[in-house]
């Protein structure tokens, strides 16, 4: 059984325990708190898009990083300083990221004392050079005294001064677009060093209405004196500028961006009321325009009408010498067809006479062939008859010396044919006899069937008398 003693003892030993352990605990870990610390601040992870400074406070010396990576430094006696390597400054636009690009909109005072607000967004970089970025440390030592101190004052100095160069009339009707080419030049390359002058201001308007005025709806150019604050041009005809803050640190501007600028409530009711004027001068215009042309249709119209009706006279006029023409032309053509007729039928009559001349002098032509055929053959014939019957003769001649031969020869002759056709004839005498005598013979059809029977009666007698 535990005694009150007893359990002193054991809560005291436990806590001896608790602090031998707290003890090896404190001996191992701070060393090894002490390394990672010191592990941490030797080494500096940079990342894209900043530009860090690393300052050595043993030696005075200065790093600047520009790429991402790890980079060693002076642990617990260095300080690290981050840039945006891309800053936008923006006056006017809401949707920014960070403060300073969350500013009112810049106001500036025209030449003519008009105030007007302008939206303008700007966009910087920095430089790589460390040079450039150790020259901007020293002198603004951190990222929000870079923008505050030099780049958003000297944005808003260069707007304010380029809008002196402009007139609020000139800047809100159109000369918007020359004033950001402008002030981007200024940005970039300095200050133009400037004097006020009164100068002509060119400006382009409505010619003045007036009755029976042809050009009322064209645009003419005006001239107008005001005080304006315009650039110094040297000798050479260069732009004389002030220094340019940026130059030195290596800032580039890269991109100026105008919003929507809005003019002060009398400028604004002066260009309303310019343009209602120019509304009304246009509608002005257009009315006289409408009843001119109304008028010149008018007479167009008439103008029309009449030439119509001297097209449709003129018209009428060529269609009645047309149409005499054309009987004109078709009694020509009956007669030239009546006359090709005339001449064809003649010529007709002439090729059918030259046809039956040519045919009759080629039949006498065939005739005097044919006769002179018949004379050649009948002369022919009486020669060759001549000439046989001189042959005949001889020979006749020749026969009648020598008679008895050539009847000699003849009988020779006629005895060989008889002998070489009737040495196989023989001549049998009929076994029957049917007939009649001193006019009595077979008269009737009966008679001759009698007969007939009578023969076959006698053939079968032969027959069976031949059997026995």
């Amino acid at each position: 059984m535990n005694t009150p003693i007893s359990g002193l003892r054991d809560d005291i030993e436990n806590k001896r325990q608790l602090m031998k352990k707290g003890l090896k605990t404190i001996i191992f870990g701070v060393p090894l708190l002490l390394l990672a610390l010191i592990v941490n601040s030797a080494f500096l992870m940079t990342d894209a898009g900043y530009t860090y400074v690393h300052q050595n406070n043993i030696t005075g010396e200065l790093d600047v990083f520009t790429e991402p990576g790890i980079h060693f430094r002076m642990p617990f006696l260095s300080k690290i300083t981050k840039y945006d390597q891309v800053i936008t400054v923006s006056f006017g636009n809401n949707a920014g990221e960070d403060f300073y690009q969350k500013l009112n909109p810049v106001q500036v005072r025209f030449a003519d004392t008009y105030i007007g607000n302008i939206p303008v967004t700007f966009r910087f970089k920095l430089s790589n050079d460390p040079d450039a970025i150790k020259k901007m440390h020293r002198e603004f030592r951190n990222n929000t005294n870079l923008i505050d101190t030099l780049l958003v004052k000297n944005a808003r100095n260069v707007t304010v001064i380029t809008a002196t160069q402009y007139t609020g009339e000139e800047f809100f009707q159109g000369g918007l677009n020359q004033f950001k080419s402008k002030l981007g030049d200024q940005l970039r390359e300095g200050i133009y060093l400037t004097e006020r002058k009164q100068v002509e201001v060119e400006q382009i308007d409505l010619a003045p209405v007036g009755i029976g005025q042809s050009d009322a709806n064209k645009l003419q150019k005006t001239k107008q004196l005001v005080w304006k604050t315009v650039p110094v041009i040297n000798k050479s005809g260069a732009l004389v500028r002030q220094d340019n803050p940026l130059q030195q640190y290596g800032i580039h501007v890269t991109q100026v961006t105008i919003g929507d600028p809005q003019p002060e409530q009398q400028l604004d009711q002066l260009l309303a009321d310019k343009k209602r004027l120019v509304a009304d001068r246009i509608r002005a215009i257009q009315e006289q325009e409408t009843s001119k042309a109304q008028a010149e249709t008018e007479q167009l119209r008439k103008e029309i009408q009449r030439t119509r009706e001297v097209q449709d006279a003129q018209r009428r006029k060529e269609l009645a010498i047309i149409s005499q023409q054309k009987e004109v032309e078709v009694a020509r053509q009956i007669a030239e067809r009546e006359i090709v007729e005339v001449e064809k039928k003649k010529r007709l009559a002439e090729v059918e006479k030259e046809k039956e001349l040519a045919i009759a002098e080629a039949n006498l032509a065939i005739q005097k062939a044919n006769a002179q055929s018949a004379k050649f053959e009948a002369k022919a014939i009486t020669e060759k008859g001549q000439a046989e019957a001189a042959v005949l003769k001889a020979k006749y001649s020749a026969l009648g010396a020598n008679r008895e031969v050539y009847l000699a020869e003849l009988n020779r002759d006629v005895a060989n044919v008889l002998y070489n056709n009737l040495k196989n004839f023989e001549i049998q005498m009929p076994q029957n006899y049917v007939g009649g005598s001193e006019g009595n013979g077979l008269k009737t059809n009966l008679d001759v069937i009698t007969a007939f029977s009578a023969l076959g009666l006698m053939d079968q007698t032969k027959k069976i008398t031949k059997k026995e």
